[in-house]
């Protein structure tokens, strides 16, 4: 895995082969950021990552110059490795939290510029993982949640919803 841009453009990051963690694709990221770039100037805005995993949203972001990054993950040995790796690359502004995500976001009470959420494929009832962010008021008015999903899920019906992008099996919706 490698940074794509920003400060720390080019880095590459080693995974351990039995991470049990899907980092999202090298292309999607840069696609991803290439759109929140212009949209958002990242040394102005908090961040929220959902289910962490690797941290590869994270240290983008972070590459780019946000220095408030929220990262939930209840796995351990991701939150381990995250922290490391930030400390390693001396990355500034990473707070890692090892939690169950949808208690993060009961208790939650920071709002975030943007939320990013790339659950595992799998998570049981995912459709309503828009709505479980949406409903907490932790999105600024001017913000977006953008959720990373397989195919098989749409979400264009939502209230809330106002684009998709697609890159390979990765498919991002997103909501303001």
């Amino acid at each position: 895995m490698r940074i794509v841009g920003g400060e720390h453009k080019g880095r590459i990051i080693e995974v351990s082969k039995e991470f049990d963690s899907r980092p999202t694709t090298d292309f999607a990221r840069e696609a991803l950021f290439n759109i929140l770039t212009n949209y958002f100037n990242f040394e102005e805005i908090s961040f929220l990552d959902l289910f962490g995993g690797t941290g590869s949203i994270s240290y983008e972001c972070n590459s780019r110059g946000c220095r408030k990054i929220d990262l939930v993950d209840i796995n351990s040995r991701s939150i381990q490795f995250i922290a490391k790796t930030a400390a390693k690359m001396n990355m500034k502004g990473i707070h890692t939290v090892k939690m169950d995500v949808f208690r993060f976001l009961e208790i939650c009470r920071t709002r975030y510029s943007i939320i990013f959420a790339d659950p595992p494929f799998e998570l049981k009832d995912l459709e309503k993982l828009p709505e479980a962010v949406l409903n907490q008021d932790i999105l600024l008015p001017e913000g977006w949640l953008i959720l990373e999903h397989p195919k098989k899920y749409k979400f264009n019906e939502h209230p809330r919803f106002f684009d998709t992008r697609k890159y390979g099996n990765i498919h991002f919706s997103f909501f303001r």
